[in-house]
């Protein structure tokens, strides 16, 4: 391969790297107080508990008259610093599998939906620890001045629990599954929807159709997955009783999840988290396809 055709491929590595990046960052600025809204929704045990929300409208009175304004942006920061590379995985590797993909005699329908699994498992490596910092402080409801820094916070977990399955990258199953179904069915629809419904010649309608197969991709995206987000909120959130570690592994949480609280359970969270993945769902796309056109023509 010539050193040109080396340049190029690094080139277009770059432009996939920095408009996932990109479309990670402006998804999360935007869309992570419903984000802090979905995690109590998930960590709620019982509607016996004073401190239970009654209601979306419920928990964002509270959380606002508790915890004020930042009490929304609670845990933003290991999500922002993990926003850029997860982002960056996501569309990058899906474009690599996508690729490798191409080389197997599959539907265009299959290849999309197969590079989305590939992408999400990817993506669920590079984000657990992550996610294990930001559902901590999540879950924490004193003042926002009065919790721990992310960095403090991931430095106890490490010394209590270490950086492995217990620790720092506990609830690792269940992050592998949230990831691995959700881009399987987000991008699976999205450019399947997208190659069915025809391209319209007004810059306004193209958008607007584009926003569309976005927000039901990932509004359906969101309604499947759900049961693996519960489960990761459980692993990886505060215990019920203190010392004693009730849920451990992924399935097994759901099971006790539906065994203790019924169905319903594991779709705890379910609107807050459709709120945000189905405009955030189309934000991000758009934002990774606009992107990348731009950097196309100017890099």
């Amino acid at each position: 391969m010539s050193a040109k055709a080396d340049v190029g491929l690094v080139r277009e590595a770059s432009r996939q790297i920095v408009a996932g990046g990109s479309a990670g960052l402006v998804e999360i600025c935007l869309m992570h107080p419903l984000d802090v809204v979905k995690t109590r929704f998930q960590l709620q045990r019982s509607t016996a508990d004073p401190n239970s929300y009654k209601s979306l409208g419920d928990s964002f009175r509270m959380i606002f008259r508790t915890e004020g304004l930042f009490g929304f942006y609670k845990g933003i920061l290991p999500p922002i610093l993990a926003e850029t590379p997860k982002r960056a995985v996501k569309f990058f590797t899906f474009e690599q599998y996508k690729k490798l993909l191409g080389y197997v005699s599959l539907s265009p329908g299959l290849t999309f939906t197969l590079a989305g699994l590939g992408s999400g498992l990817t993506e669920a490596i590079v984000i657990n620890p992550f996610e294990v910092v930001k559902v901590g402080l999540q879950a924490n409801r004193n003042a926002f001045t009065e919790q721990p820094s992310t960095l403090t916070y991931a430095r106890e977990i490490i010394k209590k629990d270490g950086l492995g399955l217990r620790g720092l990258n506990k609830g690792f199953t269940a992050t592998l599954g949230r990831h691995g179904v959700f881009n399987m069915v987000y991008f699976g629809f999205y450019f399947n929807v997208k190659n069915i419904i025809p391209v319209n010649k007004d810059p306004t309608l193209e958008f607007l159709r584009n926003f569309g197969i976005g927000l039901l991709s990932g509004t359906i995206a969101s309604v499947i997955n759900i049961p693996f987000d519960v489960a990761k909120s459980r692993i990886q959130g505060p215990q019920p009783v203190p010392g004693e570690i009730k849920y451990r592994t992924c399935f097994k949480t759901m099971a006790t999840v539906y065994q203790e609280e019924g169905i319903f359970a594991l779709y705890k969270g379910l609107l807050p988290k459709i709120m945000r993945l189905g405009p955030g769902g189309a934000v991000m796309l758009l934002v990774y396809e606009y992107s990348y056109s731009w950097l196309q023509e100017n890099w």
